[in-house]
């Protein structure tokens, strides 16, 4: 609830951010941001191959909801591991999303995007794989939307290799 606030209170003193500007434009001019829509597509349809952010973006796709760690954990990984640039993600949630709200979204993509109000590195990444293993340590929500791996032990899951 806060942070909706917040993200309202900065698109009031920053109405470009609903034209899809960046909170910190220098900081987004300088990334080499990509358009590839084969690994766009992989993303949106949860088929990366990597678990936690594809089961993540099928759960999204069928329930219109996802966790809110998880929302940071697919925008991070699109936007640093892919380096697709962070308007298509935010685009493509607020399709998505039954609880959309623009602020809030615009807000949390530019936070994961290093974009955003924050003045935190680039290097900030939440590792799907760590995340994975922290907070899906047997892997049930993987094997619910990724039936495909139940049979899959859980530390092949979370292992990066």
């Amino acid at each position: 609830m806060l942070g909706e606030i917040f993200y309202r209170h900065v698109l009031v003193d920053k109405p470009n951010l609903i034209r899809h500007k960046a909170y910190k434009e220098d900081t987004d001019t300088k990334v080499s941001w990509s358009y590839d829509d084969d690994d766009f597509q992989a993303w949106c349809t949860g088929k990366t191959g990597v678990p936690l952010v594809d089961a993540a973006m099928r759960c999204l796709n069928a329930t219109g909801f996802m966790h809110n760690r998880l929302r940071m954990v697919t925008a991070m990984f699109l936007t640093k591991d892919l380096l697709i640039d962070w308007r298509l993600g935010e685009r493509y949630f607020m399709q998505q999303l039954i609880d959309g709200d623009f602020a809030s979204n615009n807000g949390g993509w530019q936070w994961s995007a290093s974009t955003g109000t924050d003045s935190a590195p680039y290097f900030r990444i939440m590792n799907p794989f760590s995340q994975g293993s922290t907070h899906d340590k047997k892997a049930i929500f993987i094997k619910t939307w990724l039936p495909e791996l139940k049979d899959i032990p859980a530390s092949t899951l979370h292992s990066e290799g």
